[in-house]
């Protein structure tokens, strides 16, 4: 879609100002045969005292303008804006990819922590040792928290949070199976 800009028909001479009608395009390249001039401006310092004494610069209409060659001015909208705002579109798609997989590694790896830990739980026979594995996967888990944290995809509170579950969790299991004994507190 082209942008339609305001045009400007300057004489050669700087005294004189002739404004064009809004019907024609300046912006397509090729200029019409007559240009239509609604009425052509001149700028008058006699009456700038007596007029307007505040030092504004009265204009006059002249009856009739002179022949003369005119030059086309047109002002164009940049591009700048629209450019940057798909430039920020597309950075925020790529942290948005990067957020998402980040995010979803992190919720694997406490799932598969999860479902170690209620199989352990289940166990009716089991040992001790049994829980080393599960060590093994909660610091994979507490790896990717943290790598998350550092990167801004997941708040610190959030990280230390899931962090949190992870030890709570594992610490239920170990007092099922009698293998940690909780201090009792008076």
């Amino acid at each position: 879609m082209a942008a339609v800009a305001p045009c400007l028909v300057l004489p050669c001479k700087p005294i004189t100002l002739s404004h064009v009608a809004s019907s024609v395009r300046c912006c397509t390249g090729a200029l019409p045969r007559r240009l239509p001039v609604i009425k052509t401006l001149a700028f008058s310092s006699s009456l700038s005292s007596v007029a307007f004494p505040n030092g504004g610069t009265p204009i006059r209409a002249l009856e009739k303008p002179k022949p003369m060659r005119r030059s086309v001015v047109c002002e164009a909208a940049t591009k700048n804006k629209a450019d940057s705002a798909s430039k920020r579109a597309r950075q925020a798609e790529k942290r948005r990819i990067y957020n998402k997989a980040k995010k979803s590694e992190v919720k694997t790896r406490i799932r598969k922590v999860f479902e170690e830990l209620d199989i352990l739980k289940k166990k009716t026979d089991a040992k001790a040792e049994e829980i080393r594995s599960v060590e093994e996967l909660i610091a994979k888990a507490y790896s990717a928290i943290d790598k998350a944290v550092k990167s801004g995809t997941l708040h610190k509170n959030t990280g230390a949070h899931r962090k949190s579950r992870l030890a709570r969790r594992k610490k239920t299991v170990e007092i099922h199976h009698g293998w940690y004994i909780p201090a009792v507190t008076a």
